[in-house]
């Protein structure tokens, strides 16, 4: 995190990769918690509705297990900040906790929960096609964003996404679990 082949080939890939401008803002403000959320949020509503009106058991389950782990993100990421006290890029203030990337994580747990509780209920493989491209060009748009922008070096950015890919994987299998209450 401090030295070494890994930290100057992430220093390296910033500095080819750093070119500030509106559009690397805008990708990066959709992994902020006040655009990111709501999103989730509004899926959260419209699932658990659905769940509720085909009189799933346990109709509750899938959206609370999507927004504990939206609200286990802060509680996972600050710890490691505080841990790594990794310097940001040059194109930012001096300071430290910028490992791993709250923005990333933020957007990988909202766009990718959002999109696991969906897929039950859209009926065709090009709608299901479509919500999962969807969430993963906006991940791809956060973090190139952040990147781009100079708010994270790309191994923050990577740090997020491995976190993120264990809380989705998690998410999967307890959705999985619970086949027996999807919509039919």
């Amino acid at each position: 995190m401090a030295d070494g082949r890994l930290v100057d080939l992430d220093e390296a890939a910033s500095r080819a990769l750093i070119h500030p401008d509106r559009l690397s803002e805008l990708l990066a403000d959709l992994g902020n918690v006040p655009v990111a959320v709501p999103v989730l949020a509004v899926v959260l509503v419209y699932v658990t509705w659905r769940h509720r009106r085909t009189g799933t058991d346990h109709w509750w389950w899938p959206a609370a297990a999507a927004a504990f782990l939206m609200a286990l993100v802060p509680a996972l990421i600050v710890p490691l900040k505080e841990l790594t006290d990794r310097p940001g890029t040059p194109a930012v203030p001096p300071a430290t906790g910028y490992y791993p990337s709250g923005h990333t994580a933020t957007a990988v747990v909202a766009y990718g929960a959002a999109a696991l509780l969906l897929l039950p209920w859209l009926r065709t493989a090009p709608a299901r096609r479509t919500v999962l491209v969807l969430c993963a060009a906006l991940n791809l748009g956060v973090a190139f964003g952040l990147v781009r922008r100079g708010y994270h070096w790309p191994l923050d950015v990577v740090a997020s996404w491995c976190l993120g890919t264990v809380l989705m994987t998690l998410l999967w299998l307890f959705l999985a679990r619970g086949g027996r209450d999807q919509p039919k």
